[in-house]
C-alpha cells in the first residue's frame, strides 16, 4: 500500500480532497431562522401595540370590544406563521389550535365577542409578539458577529439560541392542553351520542315495520275476510275473529315491550328501584337488586343507568350460563355507581363491536366509566360510573 502511495505521488496525483461544509444543513436553518427574528419580531411587535392601544382607546365606545375581537383574530394568525416558520427552519411540531367558531355557530354575536375576548390562544400569541422584539435584536446581533468572528463555535452558540426560541414557541404558541383535550373528547362524544341514538332509531323502526306493523296488517285483513264470511260462514267468521283478538293481544304486547325499551313508564314514574326489579323480574336467572340512592338524580343520569342494567342482565340470560347474578346501584359523593355481576362462565368481550363496547362508548358520551372483568370459568362483574346530577324538577 505504501508503495502504491509513492508510486501516485510520483506521477503526480496531488488532487485535493473533496469540499465539506463548515456547517451542517441544520445549522444553517438555525442561523436562518435567528437571522429572521428581526424583522418578523419587528412586525409582530408594532402590529400588537397598535392593535392594543387602539381597541384599548375605543374600548369606551361601542366599537372597542369588537375591534379587539377581530386584533385578537389576526393575533392568531400571526402565532400560525410563527409556528410554520418554526416548524420550517427549527423542526417544532406544535399543533395547531381548535379556530373559534363564528358568530351563527357561536349561537350570536355576543357569544362570540365573549368567546373571542377570552381566548387564551390569541392573548398568549400577544405575549409572545411583546417579548419577541428584544429577543429579536438579541438573537440578530449575536448571530450575525459569530458569522464573521465566531466561526469555531458558532454551531453551539446557534444551537443554544435556538433552544430559547424552541421554548417559547412550544410554551406560548401551543394550544391549552387541557382545553384541547377536552374539545377533542366531546367532539368525539358527540359523534358516539349521534351514531348511538342513529342505532336506536333504526332498531325502533325495524321492530315497528318487522313485528308491530306486521301484525296489525295481517289483522287488518284477517278481519276484512271475517266481515266478508260473516253472512255466509258465521261459525268461520268467528274463528277468523278469535284468531285476529289473539294477534291484537300479540300486537300490543310487542309495542309494550318496544315502548319499555325505549323509556318504561315505571322508570318515570318510580325511579330507578322499581325499574330495575321490573328488569330483573324478566330475567332467566335470579337476580338480587340493591338501590341505595337518597334521591332520584337526573333523568337523562336515571335513562342510561336503566338502559346499562337493562342490557347488562340481557347478556347475563343469554350468554352467561349463571345461576345468580345481582345488581347493585349505590352514590358515591359526585358519582353514581352500578355493579352488575354473575357466576356464570365469564369470558366477555370488550372488543369494537360487541355490545359492551357499545356500553361503554354511551357511558363516554356522560363523561362515565366502564370497567368489565370477566375471568373465564369465574363470572362476569361488570362496574360503571356516572356523573351524579340532581333532579331538576322532582316528580312525586
Amino acid at each position: 500500500m505504501t508503495a502504491s502511495i509513492q508510486a501516485s505521488q510520483a506521477a503526480g496525483d496531488d488532487r485535493p480532497p473533496p469540499i465539506r461544509a463548515a456547517l451542517s444543513a441544520v445549522t444553517w436553518k438555525e442561523i436562518a431562522h435567528l437571522l429572521s427574528n428581526l424583522p418578523v419580531a419587528l412586525v409582530g411587535f408594532v402590529y400588537t401595540i397598535a392593535m392594543v392601544s387602539t381597541a384599548g382607546g375605543l374600548s369606551v365606545t361601542a366599537i372597542g370590544l369588537p375591534l379587539l375581537a377581530c386584533g385578537l383574530f389576526l393575533s392568531r394568525q400571526l402565532g400560525h406563521l410563527e409556528r410554520a416558520r418554526a416548524r420550517l427552519l427549527l423542526g417544532v411540531r406544535v399543533e395547531e389550535p381548535t379556530p373559534i367558531p363564528g358568530p351563527r355557530r357561536s349561537g350570536g354575536f355576543f357569544p362570540w365577542l365573549w368567546t373571542s375576548l377570552k381566548d387564551p390562544v390569541a392573548w398568549r400569541t400577544v405575549l409572545y409578539e411583546l417579548v419577541r422584539l428584544p429577543w429579536g435584536v438579541l438573537t440578530f446581533g449575536v448571530v450575525l458577529v459569530g458569522l464573521f468572528v465566531l466561526w469555531p463555535v458558532l454551531p453551539y452558540v446557534t444551537r443554544a439560541l435556538t433552544t430559547v426560541d424552541r421554548a417559547m414557541v412550544r410554551g406560548l404558541l401551543s394550544p391549552s392542553d387541557e382545553l384541547e383535550r377536552r374539545i377533542a373528547e366531546l367532539e368525539s362524544d358527540r359523534g358516539a351520542v349521534v351514531d348511538t341514538a342513529a342505532a336506536d332509531l333504526r332498531r325502533i323502526e325495524r321492530d315497528l315495520h318487522d313485528g308491530a306493523q306486521a301484525r296489525l296488517v295481517a289483522l287488518a285483513m284477517g278481519l276484512g275476510l271475517a266481515k266478508e264470511k260473516l253472512l255466509e260462514d258465521p261459525e268461520g267468521a268467528a274463528a277468523m275473529v278469535d284468531e285476529a283478538h289473539g294477534e291484537v293481544k300479540l300486537a300490543l304486547q310487542e309495542l309494550r315491550d318496544l315502548a319499555r325499551g325505549i323509556h318504561p313508564a315505571v322508570l318515570t314514574d318510580r325511579g330507578l328501584d322499581a325499574a330495575l326489579s321490573s328488569v330483573a323480574s324478566r330475567c332467566l336467572v335470579p337476580v338480587k337488586v340493591s338501590v341505595d340512592l337518597p334521591v332520584r338524580p337526573a333523568e337523562a343520569i336515571e335513562g342510561i343507568s336503566y338502559f346499562v342494567v337493562s342490557e347488562l342482565l340481557q347478556n347475563v340470560s343469554k350468554h352467561a350460563r349463571a345461576r345468580m347474578a345481582s345488581v347493585e346501584v349505590w352514590r358515591a359523593g359526585a358519582r353514581l355507581l352500578i355493579r352488575v355481576s354473575d357466576d356464570g362462565r365469564g369470558g366477555a368481550e370488550t372488543s369494537a363491536g360487541s355490545g359492551l363496547a357499545g356500553l361503554g362508548e354511551r357511558l363516554d358520551s356522560v363523561d362515565g366509566v366502564f370497567v368489565v372483568d370477566s375471568p373465564p370459568g369465574v363470572g362476569t362483574t361488570v362496574t360503571a360510573e356516572l356523573p351524579w346530577r340532581d333532579r331538576g324538577v322532582v316528580r312525586s
